[in-house]
């Protein structure tokens, strides 16, 4: 019986759940209950980390437990399986692992089967494969590993001794792997990486922030994508790390593969040259240090997402200035308020007209629009679009020309159009529009270029829309 949950322990371990839970049940059906098949039953469910196989795992672990209630294998097998449960989905299997927990207390105070039963809720499994879990795992051991070793040589050189004491020890195989790769000739880098993983990715958080900081404060004319490329640049060295312990783990695998036929005794386990293999301890889901450069990164993530929608919600503060007389013009309220700026986010605005005849609006020759607010969301396609500002202008007038003028010291957008009137009079309408103001002006403009054109409305804007500072 030993040698048969051995070998599906072994199956197990080489990531063959299958073929170990037909060898298990085979000698259950065929020979009856025994505390050590059921728990290797069971344990082989949990490996395909399923919640139906999870639920036959219970079952198992269940009837192990009604022929054999105080075996200690069984109960602290049962117990990791309800602590690592979702308490929401299965509030009673986490009630009944309480209860075998208590009973595992009683009967082992000081056995390593409690020891895991009670990390098993804050550790990760050890039993699934190719998962996030064992990936973890893996990083851990081999840290620890190094860490605790006088030379990496002499790291490896103990988990291979350790690996060949337990033939079918899948956790203890992949650590011998991966210790011999990174321990190799060249792999210095691999290692701090490895052992300093968490401190260059916080460095390297630092840095991209930095840098979309600046782009975002003083560097406008940087492209965004230099901080994207400087990030994927620093990030290459983990994507070769995660090459080598990926293959790491798939020549762990296809050595235990190899060592399923020949499983050992179970009084045979932890004999290799006079070298015990080791229990390793449980890896918690999050370490002190982990937690740490979480909150560190964390708060590197709230200064970047605050400072990006600072700078994007910014608007700058103008005033409106509105003219009696203009270039000579006398100058009058014209109209209600309509248009662009009349939507939301306006503080103040102006719609005046400029004439020369005895009334301000005879003789028209400058019509100015302007308000000013929080613009924020305006953008360049909302200026020159087809849907933007001067679309419905495009659609009703007679269309000449259309450029996208100089937006000036102000910055944001400037776009123009000449048109030609129902009288067959020549006329320019530009409109204007930044974070803080947007607005338009129109005029004759006969015998007026382009660059006449575009410094009349700079001129207008900077007449009319002042930054309140001056």
């Amino acid at each position: 019986m030993n040698d048969i949950r051995t070998r599906a322990e072994a199956l197990v371990a080489a990531g063959r759940p299958a073929e170990a839970r037909a060898v298990a049940r085979d000698a259950l059906d065929a020979d009856g209950p025994d505390a050590g098949l059921c728990l290797a039953l069971a344990r082989a469910h949990m490996a395909e980390d399923d919640d139906d196989h999870d639920d036959a795992a219970e079952r198992v672990f269940r009837d192990g437990l009604d022929a054999f209630p105080d075996d200690i294998g069984l109960l602290g097998g049962y117990a990791e399986l309800c602590a690592r449960s979702d308490g929401f989905d299965h509030p009673g299997r986490r009630a009944r692992g309480e209860r075998a927990l208590g009973r595992l207390r009683e009967l082992a105070p000081h056995s390593a089967e409690l020891r895991n039963a009670e990390a098993a809720g804050n550790s990760v499994s050890a039993v699934a494969r190719d998962t996030a879990s064992t990936r973890r795992m893996q990083s851990f051991d081999a840290a620890r590993a190094f860490a605790g070793a006088p030379t990496p040589e002499a790291a490896a050189a103990q988990a291979a001794q350790w690996a060949a004491a337990a033939p079918h020890d899948r956790r203890l195989a992949v650590l011998a792997e991966t210790t011999a790769a990174l321990a190799a000739p060249g792999r210095a880098g691999a290692r701090f990486l490895l052992l300093r993983g968490l401190a260059y990715r916080l460095a390297v958080g630092a840095v991209v922030a930095l840098l979309v900081i600046l782009r975002l404060t003083v560097l406008p004319a940087v492209p965004l994508g230099a901080a994207t490329g400087v990030a994927l640049l620093l990030e290459l060295p983990f994507l070769g790390l995660r090459r080598l312990l990926k293959a790491a783990r798939d020549r762990a695998g296809a050595r235990l593969a190899e060592a399923v036929p020949e499983p050992v005794s179970e009084g045979e386990r932890g004999e290799g040259g006079g070298f015990g293999a080791p229990e390793l301890p449980p890896v918690p889901r999050l370490t002190r240090r982990e937690g740490v450069y979480a909150g560190a990164g964390g708060a590197l993530l709230l200064l970047v997402c605050g400072t990006a929608y600072g700078t994007y919600s910014a608007y700058p503060r103008y005033e409106l200035v509105a003219h009696a007389e203009f270039h000579g013009l006398t100058g009058s309220e014209f109209g209600a308020l309509r248009g662009p700026g009349a939507e939301e986010g306006v503080e103040d605005s102006i719609f005046r007209m400029y004439g020369s005849g005895p009334a301000p609006t005879e003789g028209g020759h400058l019509v100015v629009f302007a308000a000013v607010g929080d613009f924020h969301r305006v953008r360049a396609q909302d200026v020159s679009g087809a849907t933007g500002m001067l679309g419905a202008l495009r659609e009703t007038a007679d269309v000449r020309e259309d450029w996208a003028a100089e937006p000036g010291a102000r910055g944001g957008w400037t776009q123009c159009v000449r048109v030609t009137d129902a009288e067959g009079l020549r006329k320019a309408v530009c409109m204007w529009a930044d974070k803080g103001s947007v607005g338009s002006v129109g005029f004759v403009a006969e015998h007026m270029g382009r660059a006449e054109i575009e410094e009349l409305a700079a001129e207008v804007r900077e007449s009319f829309v002042r930054p309140v500072d001056d």
